[in-house]
């Protein structure tokens, strides 16, 4: 501790500001950010003393902290004059910040969401509550300008929607008294997007599903030295295009999935990734599960690679280690390089379900058949794909 102009690397030191003392503290322990201790005291002799005994009890602490983690807090509030944490302890409504209330909610979801929605979407938010400037809830209204400010619009609403849930079940299950989020995502407005609903849904036309197909069966643009060839996955695109059914859902399927005659394929579960990798969970997306009709065309193909195939055996296997197909890895190193050797716009492999679903509209299937056909809803059909026919034409009237 120096109250000198300068001080020593890890030293605190002791600084007069507009006429009150405040610590200046080392730089290193804030990732180079340079910190301040207001203490709240006139700059007189009487003071300083106490000012120095508060910043040699900081660099015993930090000294401390090198062999026992966590002496040192960062926060500073053990630090702050003991008026001030009275005052602040009495003006808070809550026991607890929300970093705990979090970590108990997220406890609390692993037991009834999916994998998935755990790693991709809670884990995300889980990063977002540690970037907070403060874990206070009565802090709230600060803590949803921050995010306002640093977190894109979508992604901002969402998160504050997940801070209100999070708060709604502190309130349940009897850890806090009041939401101070409740009713604040609603008051938060998104910026129109700048594409069009029509852009969302660009199917492949047969054509192109055509020419993707038989570039992939006769290895048209697979490296000569590529130890799996294209040809591997051509009767998993073609399935994809055959059946509209989500890629998560085509790896899934192992051979007791297609009844003994071919003419159904049950869909009841779905490959997701968590956080030990790729993982199959029961049920679908927006429903528990669904039976598939299979026609000529598709039943060609399941008779071959169904043949001496055992029951728990996957239809659509990864050619290394005989699992799960990693749909990133096929996506870049075989789809997109097809798609870019056709010269055809780059689409996401997902395109195929929305070309099974448009050409099935398109031959005249009815939208509530289709529906069932895919696991949407009618009213998702109707939105995004009966009204979204690649041509439009006024009839005669």
């Amino acid at each position: 501790m120096q109250s000198g102009k300068y001080n020593t690397k890890g030293s605190v030191t002791v600084q007069s500001f507009q006429g009150r003392l405040r610590l200046r503290l080392p730089r290193q322990l804030f990732d180079g950010k340079q910190k301040f201790l207001t203490l709240g005291l006139d700059d007189t002799p009487g003071n300083r003393q106490i000012a120095e005994a508060k910043a040699k009890e900081i660099e015993k602490d930090i000294q401390v902290n090198v062999l026992v983690p966590g002496t040192f807090d960062y926060t500073l509030n053990k630090y702050r004059p003991e008026y001030f944490r009275l005052v602040e302890a009495k003006c808070s409504e809550y026991s607890v910040n929300l970093q705990e209330i979090w970590k108990k909610f997220i406890d609390y979801k692993k037991n009834i969401s999916s994998p998935s929605t755990m790693r991709f979407q809670y884990k995300v938010f889980s990063n977002y509550v540690l970037k907070l400037p403060t874990q206070d809830l009565d802090k709230a209204i600060e803590i949803r300008d921050w995010v306002i400010n640093n977190i894109p619009p979508e992604s901002s609403k969402r998160f504050i929607v997940r801070l209100n849930a999070c708060c709604n079940w502190a309130v349940d299950s009897k850890i806090i008294n009041t939401n101070p989020f409740l009713g604040m995502s609603s008051k938060i407005t998104i910026p129109k997007a700048q594409k069009n609903d029509e852009d969302d849904i660009n199917p492949f036309t047969v054509e192109e599903r055509n020419l993707i197909l038989k570039a992939l069966r006769e290895n048209e643009f697979c490296s000569k030295y590529s130890r799996v060839k294209h040809s591997y996955y051509a009767d998993y695109v073609e399935f994809l295009f055959l059946t509209g059914c989500r890629p998560s859902e085509a790896i899934a399927l192992e051979r007791n999935h297609v009844t003994s005659d071919f003419r159904y394929i049950n869909f009841d579960c779905a490959v997701v990734l968590t956080d030990k990798g790729l993982a199959k969970k029961a049920g679908l997306k927006t429903q528990e599960k669904r039976r598939f009709p299979v026609n000529q065309k598709l039943k060609h193909i399941l008779e071959r690679i169904c043949k001496g195939k055992f029951n728990n055996d996957i239809l659509f296997p990864s050619p290394q280690d005989r699992t799960y197909i990693d749909t990133d890895n096929f996506r870049k190193r075989v789809w997109k390089v097809v798609l870019d050797g056709l010269e055809i716009e780059y689409r996401k492999p997902y395109n195929t379900r929305h070309t099974f679903i448009t050409l099935a509209l398109e031959s005249g299937l009815d939208a509530k058949d289709v529906a069932r056909l895919v696991g949407n809803s009618p009213e998702i059909i109707y939105k995004h794909y009966a009204g979204n026919k690649r041509d439009l034409f006024v009839p005669e009237f």
